[in-house]
């Protein structure tokens, strides 16, 4: 029995030493990433959803819409695909949100495609693949905070979209040093699923 519990220790010792790699590795793609920006003329701006209030957006989805709109402007793309669903005792979406939001920006109606079905990142790149493939579309910028920047990129590989990373330079989680770090310390036990559901053979 000694002899048992001790292998049964050392396999526990050299799972808990693996995931402990593998976390790490995650933890400096991520923050790798996150200071990349890789702004390339593409088919559409693509604006990840986050929180609105009352029919007002946050003030780190703000920061998001601001920066496509820039990139709008810079001629990097004839549209802006905005994102996100409708939150738990919220009536307007997200993406409703942004678009109002856009509109007041300067950006014409024309440019902007309202993708309100999803409610996270995973649903919502999916619709956004959809909307684009139909077209016959694939290239975009995605846009969203630093710490989002390696998940999407996955998420991008998963639905077949050629994609480019831009994240928000004004992001108010950025502001906050302390509140980055857990970002990117939650986006670090994120990002290993998000790498095993990219690869095409497990679908």
């Amino acid at each position: 029995m000694p002899r048992l519990i001790r292998g049964l220790l050392k396999l526990l010792g050299v799972l808990l030493l693996a995931a402990g790699i593998g976390y790490t590795v995650a933890l400096i793609m991520v923050l790798v990433v996150s200071q990349q920006d890789q702004r390339v003329p593409a088919d559409a701006i693509v604006v990840l959803g986050a929180a609105q209030y009352n029919g007002r957006p946050s003030p780190v989805l703000r920061a998001r819409l601001d920066h496509a709109a820039d990139l709008y402007r810079d001629h990097l793309a004839p549209r802006i695909i905005v994102t996100g669903g409708v939150g738990r005792g919220d009536t307007m979406s997200e993406a409703a949100v942004s678009r109002r939001y856009l509109l007041f920006r300067g950006v014409r109606d024309t440019a902007i495609v309202v993708q309100p079905q999803g409610r996270s990142t995973y649903t919502s790149m999916t619709s956004v693949a959809h909307w684009l493939q139909l077209r016959g579309r694939s290239r975009v910028i995605l846009v969203s905070d630093p710490f989002h920047m390696c998940r999407l990129r996955l998420e991008a590989r998963r639905t077949e979209l050629t994609a480019y990373t831009s994240p928000t330079p004004t992001s108010p989680i950025s502001d906050n040093p302390n509140l980055e770090l857990l970002y990117l310390a939650r986006e670090a036990l994120k990002v290993p699923v998000a790498w095993v559901r990219s690869w095409q053979w497990l679908r």
